[in-house]
């Protein structure tokens, strides 16, 4: 059933709330669209979910996994298409070898308290932090 799905061109994507031991999660801003996100992107073609999540760290934060991350949930991105799902982790255990600096993809990324999140950040990404914080239920929609 997956299979099929796939076929008719269902597409999913990974993200995560990268949080460290002071409370803080790690957000990026992206050179093309506005607004700070969870670090994230889409799974390719041959990839699972956490080769994919593990990949997108690397690429937007020198951050890689020490430890399985917590899968917190799929929701469906219906703003992006009738066929868009994310699927959305926890990760606790991790290193980060250096800090992100800005190239052509990445204006800015790094670590924000939760109750201090940057103003452009995204709704989507509130509520998703929303949900880790415990302060909102989760409802499927990204």
């Amino acid at each position: 059933m997956v299979y099929s799905r796939m076929q008719r061109g269902m597409t999913l994507g990974v993200r995560a709330a990268v949080l460290d031991g002071q409370g803080r999660v790690f957000l990026v801003r992206h050179t093309y669209v506005p607004g700070w996100y969870l670090p994230g992107g889409g799974v390719e073609t041959g990839e699972t979910a956490l080769e994919a999540l593990a990949r997108e760290l690397d690429e937007e934060g020198h951050i890689h996994l020490d430890a399985s991350p917590e899968l917190q949930g799929l929701y469906w991105n219906r703003e992006i298409s009738r066929r868009d799902h994310i699927a959305f982790f926890l990760v606790r255990h991790y290193t980060q070898a250096q800090p992100r600096l800005p190239d052509h993809e990445i204006a800015e990324a790094g670590f924000f308290p939760l109750d201090a999140l940057p103003e452009e950040t995204t709704q989507a990404t509130r509520r998703r932090l929303d949900e880790v914080a415990g302060r909102r239920q989760p409802d499927g929609l990204w």
